[in-house]
């Protein structure tokens, strides 16, 4: 009757649907804040991300961006800003745009 997506199908989907936009190069436990390193496109204040690694997985919104600890509401392609995470990231961690 009713055809289902096997799980496999629905997550490669979903990955389709997500930009890669940088990696994480740093992270500062005491504060909560990671550095990503833009590698393509752009990241807003207003923007939503995704932080998918070996052990982490979490979307958040983006609140606030740094770039040399001045705050910006944008940060461009080959920059390393800073940004404020709610959970522990790695070093390496992918961080896609939704």
């Amino acid at each position: 009757m009713f055809k289902r997506k096997a799980r496999k199908e629905v997550k490669e989907e979903e990955k389709a649907k997500l930009d890669e936009i940088g990696v994480i190069t740093h992270y500062f436990p005491h504060v909560k804040a990671a550095v990503i390193k833009l590698s393509k496109g752009d990241l807003k204040a207003s923007d939503n991300v995704y932080i998918k690694g070996h052990t982490t997985d979490f979307k958040q919104s983006v609140k606030s961006l740094q770039l040399n600890r001045a705050p910006v509401q944008e940060g461009k392609a080959g920059q390393e800003i800073g940004l404020k995470v709610k959970s522990r990231v790695r070093i390496g961690d992918i961080v896609y745009k939704i």
